[in-house]
């Protein structure tokens, strides 16, 4: 009996916990989560499990500074790819990316996912900013 109002106490306060994150915080949840399905499906063979890249290939996908400063361009790299040298973290990657065929939301959710893992803290990256940025591209 006690188990049960134990049992009960917990799930109403995990049901008020829930419903009291902000509208925000429910949409970086769902675009975290959704993000990783990208990630794991999309970039993961190249940049791997940790974002640590590979060798003097393929770049990390760990330098916070690199992702915050380069954060309009990103849905650019990801939608039409990337043939130039890049430097990240201090070393040259002279490696070519290949488009990704991804739609405006994907890009977000993978982009959220990637700037808030790894070490990295950079909040929701939303649809709108996205498709803003992809038509901004210069390729």
């Amino acid at each position: 009996m006690k188990l049960k109002i134990i049992s009960g106490i917990c799930l109403l306060l995990a049901v008020l916990i829930w419903s009291c994150q902000s509208e925000q915080a429910i949409e970086f949840d769902r675009y975290y989560s959704s993000g990783m399905g990208v990630y794991q499906t999309h970039c993961l063979n190249c940049h791997g499990a940790e974002g640590q890249g590979l060798a003097q290939l393929i770049p990390p996908l760990t330098d916070t500074v690199l992702l915050k400063k380069n954060k309009n361009s990103l849905p650019c790299i990801i939608k039409n790819g990337l043939i130039n040298k890049i430097t990240v973290s201090g070393k040259l990657y002279d490696g070519t990316m290949p488009p990704v065929a991804l739609s405006p939301i994907e890009i977000a959710q993978v982009l959220t996912y990637v700037g808030n893992s790894f070490g990295n803290k950079l909040g929701l990256v939303n649809t709108d900013d996205v498709i803003a940025y992809v038509n901004n591209c210069k390729n």
